[in-house]
């Protein structure tokens, strides 16, 4: 059984730990809440380092990815997303666009992502692994902790827990 995250529980249980993200994510995975440790990848147009780390263990871990808020080309797809489902990925969350919205909303994947686009990116091997980004007026430090649902995206530093679970 996955774990469930109250966003809002978690800002009130803990109102001096959280960063709330600015509201500019919609929710497209199967997973409508997902939290865990968060890996980052800083790129644009080019989802090469996605498609890598989407298929290292990601059991406790969410993806970051900063692709610059491009809306030109998704930097995920179906078969992306299914890779990170086999390795245990919790989910991603993608400051651009995503493909294959349908296929991708039937995955146990947490995603949230700017919008979609049908157009896919060129693999040109560019980008940056497990570095700060910035964006929604937070920093995603690797190493910290990201939660999400339909209520939005908060940053932590440390695991949170729900008082009573």
């Amino acid at each position: 059984m996955k774990r469930e995250y109250l966003t809002p529980d978690l800002c009130d249980a803990y109102p001096d730990q959280v960063r709330v993200v600015a509201p500019m994510f919609n929710n497209f995975g199967g997973r409508r809440s997902f939290g865990g440790e968060i890996v980052t990848v800083k790129c644009h147009e080019d989802n090469s380092l996605v498609k890598q780390q989407a298929g290292f263990d990601g059991a406790g871990k969410v993806l970051v990815v900063d692709g610059g808020g491009s809306l030109r080309r998704a930097l995920l797809g179906d078969m992306i997303a299914a890779e990170a489902v086999k390795n245990g990925w919790e989910g991603m969350v993608i400051f651009g666009c995503i493909r294959d919205v349908d296929a991708i909303g039937e995955l146990d994947l947490g995603v949230q992502a700017l919008d979609t686009v049908p157009l896919k990116t060129e693999k040109r091997g560019i980008g940056e692994l497990n570095v700060t980004v910035s964006f929604g007026g937070v920093d995603f430090v690797p190493g910290q902790y990201v939660y999400a649902d339909n209520n939005g995206v908060i940053v932590s530093a440390q695991s949170l827990e729900l008082p009573g679970v």
